[in-house]
Formats: C-alpha cells, structure tokens, sequence
C-alpha cells in the first residue's frame, strides 16, 4: 500500500510538472522611458529636430533659434557665450545639443547632463550632424531622406544658374570684420555646386577673416552679404572701387540671409536663395 501511494504521488508530481512546463511565464512590463527633453543652442540643428519631425521635444532654444514658427514660444537660453546655465539646468534637459566650441560642455558632463556636440561647417559636418541626431531621436530614415532632399534641390538650383555666371568670381562676406564664407565651408561647397568659384584661398580654412585690400585687389564679379552688411560696403576705405557693388541683386534680407548662413538640412533652399539672385546679377533687379 505504501509502495502504491509512492508511485501515485510521482505521478502526480510529473503531471504537475508538465503542466508548468507548458504555462506562459509572465513578466512585470517594463516601465516605458520618458520622452527626451532636448534644448539646442545652435539655431540650425533647431531646424534639423524639427524638420526629424520632434519639435515636440523641445523645451529650450537659444536666442537665435526662430525657424519654424513654433519654437518662438519656447523658453530663450541666450546665445553661444552667454547661455545662463541655471535656468537651462532648471528645464531639465535629458539632452542638449550644442557646438564643439561650447563652453558648457565640461559642465554639463559634471552635472549628468547628455550632450551631442555637433560641428557644422561643411557639408559632410551637417550631413553627419543629420543622421547623429536622426538616430538619436531614432529617425534615421528620415535623416537619409532630408539630406538626400536638399542634394537634390541643390542639383535643381544649378541648373537655373544662367550659362554667363558659371565660372563667375564670388565673395560671400559672413561677418564685417571682413570673414568671407570660404571654399571648404558649407556655403562655399553650396557655391561650387552652383558652378561658381570663390575668392577666397582654400588654404585659409572654412571661415577665413581677410584683408579689405585684398578683397578689392581681387575685384569679384560677384559680391553676396547681407543687406545691412551690403550697404555699409561703399563706405569702407577703398571699397568705392569695388565694381560688384553697384548690383545689389546679392544683397539679401534677413530672412533670406539666415536661410543662406544656417548649416541645416534647408541647404537646398538656400541654394535656391542663392540662385535666385546670382540670375539676377546684371539685369538690376532686386531680390523680392
């Protein structure tokens, strides 16, 4: 009898057994993480998250940052170097993207704060910048796709560059000191793609500051700045003799102008911006 009941409870033992072998196991769900909080001093990686379609994220932007419409609400973080670090910490930032120049950078490490420090000047810069932050927001694809977009409306600009501009000497004046926008940056390889060359030597870097008297020695048939700066020019010793400067088709508005100097994923429409006025150059026309 004893032997009897030994055997049933094996029995049921292995019955048991196979019954929990066979259940599914059940696992507590893993709490989802919270959404990123990114803030961007840099106007044109901006852009970049909001053209990746995460706008949303955002809760800071520098001061600069007013492209598109939507983050002009957003809380200001003033500019490059005078960014107030207690009021960024205070929006709780996962995630801030800023320039390798940024003096915050050692600081925010110390405090457990992520940073991407992105370079932008040429672009190789802006298409690696693109897909650092595409994968970060996990958007690659889309990253591919605006980058691929704005090669391709680069493609369609200079096609619209009349046939007497291509080969034309440019200068692209980026800041009064005088610095021109050299051939190794973004705007100067956005120029060479529109068939135009540049005066500026390569040797000097993305971003050169040149001599005044070297700008009217090199007399360019093609003078492109902002409005503001474009005015000023006659008025500098020597530049009364600089012939470009009785077109003003390349003297570009604000609005116009930023498109042109924000190394972002809008490259293409800045080379549009770009063409539009060098088809006008001769034909004393403004831009609208």
């Amino acid at each position: 009898m004893r032997a009897w009941v030994q055997r049933a409870w094996q029995r049921t033992a292995v019955a048991v057994c196979a019954v929990l072998l066979h259940l599914p196991v059940v696992q507590a769900a893993s709490p989802a993480p919270p959404p990123l909080r990114l803030i961007s001093l840099v106007p044109s990686l901006t852009e970049a998250v909001c053209l990746l379609q995460a706008c949303d994220l955002l809760v800071g932007v520098d001061r600069h940052s007013n492209w598109p419409a939507s983050v002009q609400g957003l809380p200001k973080l003033g500019g490059l170097d005078d960014t107030p670090l207690e009021q960024l910490v205070a929006l709780r930032p996962s995630l801030v993207l800023l320039p390798p120049s940024s003096r915050l950078i050692p600081r925010l490490k110390e405090l457990g704060i992520e940073t991407l420090a992105l370079p932008t000047q040429s672009h190789a810069d802006v298409q690696a910048a693109l897909n650092t932050i595409g994968a970060r927001l996990q958007r690659s694809a889309l990253a591919t796709q605006l980058w691929n977009d704005a090669q391709a409306e680069i493609r369609q600009a200079a096609q619209r560059i009349p046939e007497p501009m291509r080969g034309r000497r440019v200068y692209l004046e980026v800041s009064s000191e005088p610095h021109a926008a050299g051939p190794t940056s973004f705007i100067g390889q956005t120029l060479q793609q529109l068939g135009l060359r540049n005066i500026a030597p390569e040797e000097l870097g993305p971003f050169p500051r040149l001599n005044p008297e070297f700008i009217v020695r090199a007399q360019p048939d093609v003078v492109i700045a902002s409005s503001a700066s474009f005015e000023k020019m006659p008025t500098r010793p020597g530049w009364a003799g600089l012939k470009a400067l009785n077109d003003k088709a390349c003297s570009l508005p604000p609005q116009r102008w930023e498109v042109l100097v924000r190394p972002g994923p809008r490259l293409g429409t800045a080379a549009h911006t770009l063409a539009d006025c060098l088809s006008q150059v001769g034909l004393g026309k403004r831009t609208p």
